[in-house]
Order: structure tokens, then C-alpha cells, then sequence
């Protein structure tokens, strides 16, 4: 599922027979599977199948961009303190719990206002804000591995801490981090979608799913198609990225 929609975010330029932001008033609202128009016309003429597979590429690259940073930068802040202990995890906890104290939603629109809106101040606000479920989990899990056998064996073989936790630790965690990350992207993708819908996302005109919900929703009764089509493919990526976790997760289990 996910490979098809990369393979057609990708091929989109090729495929795509109109621009995704050209403007045709004398077809305007043209309903699905209309001669020339397989997913129909918003209301300024733009082909909704173009501008599907366009915020496709927009929405996913910034997913993965936002996602860089937070999950490197989470896994190693949150090894690092839950294998050293001590001050460094208080720290670490006192700054996740304070974080997660707020309700996320509010957290990310508040940040999002304050960096700004478009692409550039989504992948700033994830990164703020992305690397706390990481370092949560890489915290417990590092904690839980510190005082194995394997841990001690590598400090009387005279290896660095920095050593142990890149290559002791790490491969340890990585596969529960990994799941994490699926989990963290249909998540992230919903509130890249939340924040173009509320219009502090991704500037129009560029194409994004959540923008033309939102430019749909005042004619979702005579045109409900202009809001369920990118409604449905939100939910078909979210479907994706949580089957590639729940894979992932039952193959590292056996």
C-alpha cells in the first residue's frame, strides 16, 4: 500500500495529464470519472486527481523530513540518559513529562504560530516537539539494558560508554524505535493535515490534503467528493504506516 502511493507521489509529473494548480473556470466542479477529469474539478477548475497525487509528494516529504531529526535526536537524548542514570535521566524526564503535559494539539499549533507557516515552520515545529516519544522509549529501554551481562562485558573489555551505547545498546532499541516510527508518522501526517486545514500549514497554493479539506467543507453537501477523496487518503496512509509497524513488530518478536 505504501509502495503504491510513493510509486505514484513520484510519477505524478508523468501521469498527471493537468497541472495541479492551473485554474479552468468554465469547469468548474465536474463530478468523478468526468471525460478528461477521472477524480472530478474543485471549484476554481483544478483537477482533483493532480492535486492529490501532488500534495501526496508535498505531504509525504515533509513527513520524512520532520521525522529525521526527532527520531535520531530522541533515540541517542533518551539512550544516553537512561544508560548513565542518575541526574541526566531526571533531566530527560522532567523535560518529556513537562512537555506531555500539555495537550499535543495544542502544543503543536502553538509552536506552529510562533515558527511560522509553510514547510519550512512544520519541519521547525517537529523537531521542537517530535523527539519526546522517542527519548521516552530509548529511555526505558536503555535503562532496562544497562546492567545486563552483555553491558558489563563490554566495559571490562575496556569499551567507551559513547561505544557501548552506539553499538551495544542501539541495536537493541532500534527495532522497538522503528515501530515507534511508523506509529509516529501516520501521527505526524494526521497533524501536518490538522495544521493545513487550519491554515497555519503548508501555503496555498500548493497542493496538501489538509488544505483542500478544508476549501472542500463548504460545499460537502453538494460536492462531498472535494473533501472525502483527501480525507480517504489520509486514512489510507495512516492504514499503511500502522501495517508496516504491526509487521515489523511481529517479525522482530519471532
Amino acid at each position: 500500500m505504501m509502495g503504491l502511493l510513493i510509486l505514484l507521489a513520484l510519477t505524478a509529473p508523468y501521469i498527471c495529464r493537468y497541472d495541479p494548480m492551473a485554474q479552468d473556470l468554465y469547469a468548474t466542479l465536474k463530478k468523478p470519472m468526468t471525460e478528461g477529469h477521472l477524480l472530478g474539478t474543485d471549484q476554481l477548475g483544478r483537477d482533483i486527481l493532480s492535486r492529490i497525487l501532488y500534495a501526496a509528494r508535498t505531504d509525504l516529504s515533509v513527513m520524512a523530513a520532520a521525522e529525521v531529526f526527532p527520531f535520531f535526536a530522541g533515540t541517542f537524548i533518551g539512550m544516553a540518559a537512561g544508560y548513565f542514570g542518575g541526574r541526566a535521566d531526571a533531566v530527560i524526564s522532567l523535560i518529556t513529562d513537562t512537555f506531555i503535559a500539555f495537550p499535543y494539539y495544542l502544543l503543536v499549533i502553538v509552536v506552529a504560530f510562533m515558527t511560522g507557516a509553510g514547510i519550512h515552520g512544520i519541519i521547525v515545529t517537529f523537531m521542537i516537539v517530535g523527539w519526546l516519544v522517542y527519548a521516552r522509549v530509548a529511555k526505558a529501554l536503555a535503562a532496562s539494558f544497562r546492567n545486563t551481562e552483555w553491558v558489563e562485558a563490554a566495559k571490562l573489555l575496556g569499551y567507551s560508554d559513547l561505544r557501548i551505547i552506539a553499538f551495544e545498546i542501539f541495536p537493541n532499541v532500534l527495532p522497538q524505535v522503528v515501530v515507534v516510527l511508523m506509529t509516529d508518522m501516520a501521527a505526524l501526517l494526521v497533524s501536518i493535515v490538522t495544521l493545513g486545514y487550519l491554515g497555519i500549514g503548508i501555503s496555498p497554493p500548493t497542493p496538501d490534503w489538509g488544505s483542500m479539506i478544508s476549501e472542500g467543507q463548504s460545499l460537502i453537501n453538494t460536492a462531498p467528493y472535494l473533501s472525502l477523496i483527501p480525507g480517504f487518503m489520509v486514512v489510507y496512509t495512516g492504514i499503511a504506516l500502522s501495517l508496516i509497524g504491526d509487521g515489523l513488530a511481529d517479525r522482530w518478536r519471532r
